[in-house]
């Protein structure tokens, strides 16, 4: 895997890494300082999940929030560019009318519950095996959900920072 980053000033920085966790760039700024030189995806990983662990649970929150409905009421078109590529690859642009109306009436109920998008890391996924962890993951606690939505939010930034490796 391609080591990353080499020389970058903290605006280059931020402007390649700023979107690896949808719309929070401070994430990426906050690690600028503590990067080095030749680190690994793998490495940088590590170190963005451990500022998003750090935060605080309000913080964590906005977090989770930037992220967009599944095959929800936003079309795919007003996805940023890394959200849109991985839901169309899970198939999440074919949704059946019965498909689709069941993710819209799953968000809703989600978002009343807990107070942020459902959040499933799509790449390598089937829009039915989504809709199923869908089903089950509505029915969690709520501190359940937040720490699985945490999760799946640090997946998605490893699979987004492993592709700009390979890009």
């Amino acid at each position: 895997m391609t080591p990353y980053p080499t020389k970058l000033d903290r605006d280059a920085f931020v402007a390649r890494f700023g979107a690896i966790y949808e719309h929070s760039a401070w994430v990426a700024e906050a690690v600028f300082d503590t990067t080095e030189v030749g680190v690994s995806a793998e490495g940088l990983a590590e170190t963005m999940q451990a500022v998003v662990d750090a935060a605080s649970t309000d913080v964590q929150l906005e977090l989770l929030r930037a992220h967009p409905d599944l095959a929800g009421r936003l079309a795919l078109a007003a996805l940023t560019a890394h959200s849109q590529a991985e839901q169309k690859g899970a198939g999440l642009d074919q949704c059946t009318a019965d498909e689709l109306a069941e993710f819209q009436a799953l968000n809703a109920r989600y978002l009343e519950r807990f107070g942020f998008p459902f959040i499933f890391a799509v790449r390598g996924y089937h829009r039915t095996d989504i809709l199923q962890a869908f089903r089950q993951r509505v029915e969690h606690d709520r501190e359940t959900e937040f720490q699985t939505a945490l999760h799946q939010v640090h997946r998605i930034a490893r699979l987004r920072l492993e592709a700009l490796a390979h890009a």
